[in-house]
């Protein structure tokens, strides 16, 4: 496998599992804050992601950390890079 300087800059997202039922497949929501265009206020968006989990490492709850990669199926654009902290 090539070193991720030669494939270029990937984009990297954190955020929690929210479910794990499928097989080598997770479903991770990365929320981020923005500001509303008219109103100014603060505004929390949610955006989910399918994740690819090759050893089915994350669980429910977790705090995971991913990256962009190629397409491996119709939903999943996503791989599991690490788990950054458990479910309590």
């Amino acid at each position: 496998m090539t070193t991720t300087e030669e494939r270029g800059k990937r984009k990297v997202r954190a955020g929690r599992v929210t479910s794990d039922v499928r097989s080598k497949t997770i479903t991770v929501s990365v929320e981020r804050t923005v500001l509303h265009p008219l109103y100014g206020r603060v505004v929390t968006k949610t955006k989910k992601y399918m994740v690819h989990d090759e050893n089915n490492d994350a669980r429910k709850g977790d705090l995971v950390e991913i990256t962009e990669t190629r397409p491996l199926s119709k939903t999943k654009r996503w791989r599991l890079t690490k788990v950054v902290e458990r479910a309590k």
